[in-house]
C-alpha cells in the first residue's frame, strides 16, 4: 500500500516520552517512516540550520510529505485521522466517549504530575539511572497519579479500554518514571506496566535508546 514520506524527529537519545508515544503510533499503524535526531542539549533546535517546526522547535516533530507537525498529542490524533482504520491499525478506541477519555488521560499526563516529571525524568526509565526518595510534593503527585490510574483502569483487565490505545503505552510509561526507580507503587499497576512496556512496538523505542546510550 502507497504511503507518503515519513519521518520523525526525535531527541539525540531517545529519551523523549513524547518521541515514544509517537513512534509507537507510527509502528502500531504499520506505517514506513524514518527517523532523525536533534541534539535538544546543544539547543540544536534553536539554530537556523534546523529544518524543524519553527513555530515551535520541540521534538516530536513529524514530517508527511510537505506537511509538518509537532505536540505528540496533535500528532498521534492526526494519525488516527489521516490513516484512518480500517484501512490502518487503530491506535485510538473505536467507542467516542472512551476515544474522549483517551485524550483527556493523554492532556492530563501532559500538563500535570510536574513533581514526578522533574524527579523522576526518562534517564530513569530509558538509561537506568536511580534518583533519590521523592520530595513531599513528588510524594503527593504520585499518589495522585496511583488514585487517578486506579479508577481509569478496570479490574482484572490490562488495558484501559479493554484493547490497546495509544493512552496506554503514555501512562504505562508515567508509572514507569517509578516503578524502574524502585518506588513504592500498587502491585496492580505495576503489572499493568509491565505488560505494556512488553509491547513490540515499545520496545523496539527502548531498543533505539539503549542503541544510543550504549
Amino acid at each position: 500500500m502507497s504511503q507518503p514520506v515519513i519521518t520523525l524527529w526525535s531527541d539525540a537519545n531517545f529519551f523523549s516520552p513524547y518521541v515514544l508515544s509517537v513512534y509507537v503510533a507510527l509502528k502500531e499503524k504499520g506505517l514506513n517512516f524514518t527517523t532523525e535526531t536533534v541534539d535538544l542539549a546543544a539547543g540544536q533546535q534553536l539554530q537556523p540550520g534546523w529544518k524543524g517546526y519553527d513555530f515551535t522547535r520541540r521534538v516530536p516533530l513529524l514530517a508527511v510529505d510537505e506537511f509538518v507537525l509537532s505536540e505528540s498529542s496533535a500528532i498521534t490524533e492526526y494519525l488516527e485521522e489521516r490513516f484512518a482504520p480500517p484501512t490502518w491499525e487503530r491506535i485510538y478506541p473505536v467507542d467516542i466517549e472512551k476515544r474522549a477519555r483517551a485524550r483527556q488521560i493523554q492532556a492530563w499526563l501532559r500538563s500535570d504530575l510536574m513533581p514526578i516529571r522533574e524527579e523522576r525524568s526518562t534517564d530513569v526509565v530509558f538509561g537506568g539511572v536511580k534518583k533519590p526518595a521523592l520530595s513531599p510534593a513528588g510524594v503527593k503527585a504520585a499518589e495522585k497519579l496511583f488514585a487517578t490510574a486506579e479508577s481509569v483502569l478496570p479490574v482484572g483487565q490490562q488495558n484501559l479500554f479493554g484493547e490497546w490505545s495509544i493512552a496506554d503505552t503514555d501512562l504505562a510509561l508515567m508509572l514507569n518514571r517509578l516503578v524502574l526507580n524502585g518506588d513504592a507503587v500498587p502491585e496492580r499497576l505495576q503489572e499493568y506496566a509491565a505488560f505494556q512496556w512488553q509491547r513490540a512496538s515499545v520496545q523496539r523505542f527502548i531498543a533505539r535508546s539503549a542503541k544510543r546510550t550504549g
